[in-house]
């Protein structure tokens, strides 16, 4: 028995030794930055069998053997509807600023999606003054209403926006409705699932989370794109959740969540509008294409605000976003200001902000002193010494959990949307940035940005080395876990 037990001990050190190299192997031979690798390498060593275990449950992108395929097959019939803006007169780069003609030209050739110009935006920040316009929208809404988000949380004027949705139903209104099943885990339980369905609106739960799925897709993988469309007229998009915040995680210690939308009407609405079919389709397998938009936009007319919508995810081309960002930094001639909430930036971008900082731009950060996730709060907090090293401001907003996801480019261009500056936004999740040439619009997210920092502390580099030992280990400590941040 003894010789037994021996032979056992043996056999499964064999085994996990196999397992360990198999699994480091694979890490080494991906394609993908250094960091990541050496990050998952350390979570692997450090943490025996638990690391592996994560390896397999988060460490590549895996929608799924159905979806993917489904995401396969639907790029080119996507990518065809996309190019036929390309023929519409709102799409002229000839009127376009320098910030969004580079855009446009990275966008076209890689997704064949143009920026189009025609629009109108309005820039919502106050949430009830959100919400309520969302539901007179909703209340004129004559064929049909698509929603996609991440979380939808019952209580409060949300409640009102769910009622306004069934009235809509009953009186023959279409409304298709998205929701991320690890996001919306309470509206899945809650009474407004059943009566919503009862209504006749299409409720479908997105990448489901279930026990029998743990190894088929990637658990983290999410649907966290932010989209309201209404009549293909009117469309929604930004940082905020189908959620009332004065109803909204009241206990998590860290204030209310500060969130903007954007309120779009003109071409680009058709365009949000397919990205809602995007979504419908990868996770039902039904196609339900947008008509082409309706383009009469004046050579006179003036001003044009183009609007490039930038999509990511599977499917999608890679790191479309994180390029977007890059570039729109890397073309900065005098300022760039960011805020978001969840900063667990790409070795890539973190060399962008120091080499804009040290070629003499403003590089301003903004992001909040109390985070509702203690990693990620931590783990921010190991690049500010070498940002600020290279000329980086960082400020950290008191004033609640900031959570409005904004990069402002020599106050005459804009980046809002859905996208945090972490690695799963970045190269994970179902994502929508809208990158917005429009000064007017950009003056007022500007002067927003301005609000947050009034109501933020500066860090200061001298005062920040003197942060105590503990600090420095939680940071670096976890700082190794970026991957699954």
């Amino acid at each position: 028995m003894e010789k037994f037990y021996h032979f056992l001990t043996l056999a499964s050190i064999v085994v996990y030794w196999l397992l360990v190299a198999g699994v480091t192997l694979r890490v080494v031979l991906k394609r993908r930055a250094v960091s990541i690798s050496l990050a998952w390498l350390m979570i692997i060593y450090i943490l025996p069998i638990v690391g592996v275990l994560c390896y397999f449950l988060f460490g590549e992108l895996n929608l799924g053997k159905k979806r993917a395929e489904r995401a396969k097959d639907m790029f080119k019939p996507f990518e065809q509807w996309f190019t036929g803006l390309n023929d519409c007169n709102a799409h002229s780069p000839e009127t376009f600023g320098r910030h969004i003609y580079k855009i446009d030209e990275l966008c076209n050739h890689r997704l064949g999606l143009p920026a189009l110009s025609g629009n109108t935006l309005s820039l919502q920040s106050a949430p009830s003054d959100i919400l309520h316009s969302i539901i007179k929208d909703i209340e004129k809404a004559e064929t049909s209403i698509q929603m996609v988000f991440y979380i939808w949380h019952p209580g409060g004027l949300v409640d009102s926006v769910g009622t306004a949705l069934i009235q809509a139903a009953k009186r023959g209104v279409n409304v298709r409705l998205l929701l991320d099943s690890a996001g919306s885990p309470r509206f899945f339980r809650s009474p407004w699932h059943t009566m919503m369905k009862d209504a006749g609106i299409e409720v479908i739960q997105a990448l489901e989370v279930s026990p029998w799925r743990i190894f088929l897709r990637r658990l983290d993988l999410r649907q966290h794109r932010k989209i309201i469309v209404i009549d293909e007229k009117v469309a929604y998009t930004g940082s905020m959740n189908m959620v009332d915040p004065a109803y909204f995680k009241q206990n998590s210690g860290v204030g209310q969540w500060i969130d903007i939308m954007v309120r779009v009407t003109g071409p680009t609405v058709n365009v949000i509008s397919a990205i809602h079919c995007w979504d419908w389709e990868v996770e039902t397998g039904k196609r339900m294409l947008p008509s082409l938009p309706e383009c009469h936009i004046e050579p006179e007319q003036s001003p044009h605000h183009p609007i490039q919508v930038v999509p990511s995810g599977p499917g999608m081309p890679e790191h479309l976003i994180h390029q977007v960002l890059t570039l729109a930094i890397n073309q900065a001639n005098e300022s760039v200001r960011i805020t978001t909430p969840y900063f667990v930036p790409s070795a890539d971008l973190v060399e962008t902000l120091k080499m804009t900082a040290q070629r003499g731009i403003e590089v301003e950060l903004i992001i909040p002193l109390k985070n509702d996730s203690l990693m990620v709060q931590w783990a921010s907090r190991a690049f500010y010494s070498e940002l600020m090293y290279a000329g980086v401001k960082i400020y950290e907003f008191y004033g609640g959990l900031l959570h409005t996801k904004s990069v402002v480019i020599d106050k005459q261009f804009c980046l809002v949307g859905t996208v945090n500056m972490d690695m799963r936004s970045l190269w994970l999740n179902f994502e929508l940035t809208l990158a917005i040439d429009d000064e007017a619009f950009t003056e007022q997210m500007y002067q927003l940005q301005q609000s947050y920092i009034e109501n933020a502390h500066e860090v200061v580099l001298e005062k920040w080395q003197q942060r105590s030992f503990y600090s420095r280990f939680l940071e670096r400590l976890f700082y190794l876990f970026n991957p699954l941040l």
